[in-house]
């Protein structure tokens, strides 16, 4: 599986509970911009609404800017393809006061545009220093070894 693009702020940012692999529903450029990296996952969320779940915030910027069609929106809300159970998990840990779903990397799995996406708590500020000096002092363990 080729990593497309990442979410870099989503495990500063979050503590990461589970992970599953989602397909996206994706227009033709779409699929060719992602698969050239452009698919910025920076401040997205995944909600579920009505037994769907959708990718909101994510963009995808158009292939070719000269050849776009004018109607074209980079930052619409986009369907998951998930099962039935998985939409049943998410909803029920969305449910829980400080859980969120979140998307950690755009992956390419035998050809196709998949999301990995996280249940994941927010961190708070002094979560965030602890899990950066922990960080550090691996860091520093596994340098001094060499």
């Amino acid at each position: 599986m080729k990593i497309l693009s990442e979410n870099r702020r989503a495990r500063f940012d979050y503590e990461i509970m589970e992970t599953l692999v989602s397909g996206v529903e994706l227009l033709g450029q779409e699929v060719k911009a992602a698969k050239a990296g452009q698919f910025a996952l920076a401040g997205s969320r995944v909600l579920v609404r009505g037994g769907e779940a959708y990718l909101v915030g994510a963009t995808i910027p158009p292939y070719q800017t000269k050849n776009t069609q004018p109607d074209y929106k980079a930052d619409r809300t986009r369907k998951l393809l998930l099962k039935k159970e998985e939409i049943a998990t998410l909803e029920s840990t969305l449910s829980t006061k400080g859980n969120t779903v979140i998307p950690l990397e755009c992956i390419e799995a035998r050809g196709l545009v998949k999301l990995r996406l996280a249940i994941a708590r927010g961190r708070k500020a002094a979560d965030k220093r602890e899990y950066l000096k922990n960080k550090a002092a691996r860091r520093e363990m596994r340098d001094s070894g060499q």
